[in-house]
């Protein structure tokens, strides 16, 4: 039976940059900094729960903060860590849900942040967003068949994911290769305007690839200068 998870109102937070963390996902991690180290001894210790937010690189270049995040994360559950003999650790992080940080109330030996938990809403009416998950699913299958270089499992995995929320949330994880849509996605609270994002996205990337594919003339990349 599956034990529900209370969102404390303080966790650990590792600040990134160029990644936006999503619940549901699943994260591995390398932890080698002395102050991640002593983050993960802790974590491990109480409730196995902390924060991974984006490094707001825009409010860096006005704010005195040191490694400034943005206001929206995503809390993380450790589901599985190894130690290493050189005392670096190896992780996977399944995201929870995501957080509004409210302040930072610690920088040392790591930073700490009050977070509120934020919940989506569904934007429109269930049957619509079911239509637009159906056909998010459609046209991740083109995009990865138009793109060998693709996870092409991630199709197949997400066959399985009935809920458009978490649907939109795996597929942006994973499929998203701009750090900023990420964050954009991730701080949409309107789950039918995250799915018209991806789907946007989506439609964008695929007449992409076929513009490439009629240029390319059906040559595989490394002899595209026969054309």
């Amino acid at each position: 039976m599956e034990v529900e998870i209370q969102v404390p109102d303080e966790v650990p937070v590792m600040t990134l940059p160029n990644l936006a963390f999503f619940p549901q996902a699943l994260l591995p991690l390398h932890i080698f900094e002395p102050r991640y180290r002593q983050m993960l001894r802790d974590v491990l210790g109480s409730n196995r729960i902390f924060a991974v937010a984006g490094l707001d690189t825009g409010a860096g270049a006005t704010s005195m903060r040191h490694e400034p995040p943005f206001k929206v994360a995503c809390i993380g559950l450790v589901r599985a860590c190894q130690k290493n003999e050189n005392g670096t650790s190896n992780l996977l992080l399944q995201g929870l849900c995501r957080v509004a940080i409210e302040s930072i109330v610690a920088n040392d030996p790591y930073r700490r942040i009050r977070i509120r938990a934020l919940a989506s809403e569904p934007g429109a009416e269930p049957g619509e967003n079911a239509r637009l998950r159906k056909e998010l699913a459609r046209l991740i299958k083109l995009k990865l068949r138009l793109s060998p270089g693709e996870p092409g499992g991630m199709a197949d995995m997400l066959k399985s994911v009935e809920d458009p929320e978490i649907f939109a949330d795996i597929a942006a994880f994973n499929l998203c290769d701009s750090a900023p849509l990420k964050q954009r996605l991730l701080e949409t609270l309107d789950v039918n305007q995250r799915l018209l994002m991806l789907l946007r996205v989506l439609r964008s990337e695929i007449d992409a690839a076929v513009l490439h594919l009629k240029l390319q003339g059906g040559l595989p990349d490394d002899r595209i200068t026969l054309n």
